[in-house]
């Protein structure tokens, strides 16, 4: 199912989060935090501003980001959990350095 934003909101999946920490420690899932960290899917066209002109969103399809702890609504789409969140609610977007994307 193709699935189109509206506005200024963006369709984001979460990121998993590692389940060992860097002591080797693994975290049962009764423990676990939602990740804070996700891969945007799809963006809406933008918001419009007080004189009605189109302002483009920041973020683009791909984008890995961090949003805030209790950003967006949690849908289920195609069987898959994801995020609706306005860009607003988009701390920042992750930069991946040429290097760490050969490396993966």
């Amino acid at each position: 199912m193709k699935f189109r934003p509206l506005h200024d909101r963006v369709l984001v999946r979460r990121i998993e989060a590692d389940e060992k920490t860097a002591g080797g420690i693994i975290i049962p899932d009764t423990a676990k935090e939602k990740p804070q960290e996700g891969e945007v899917i799809a963006v809406g066209p933008g918001a419009r501003d007080e004189s009605g002109k189109l302002t483009p969103l920041d973020v683009k399809v791909d984008d890995r980001i961090l949003f805030g702890k209790w950003s967006g609504t949690e849908i289920k789409l195609d069987g898959e959990d994801l995020l609706i969140m306005k860009e607003s609610d988009i701390l920042g977007v992750i930069e991946v350095s040429a290097s760490a994307r050969q490396a993966a």
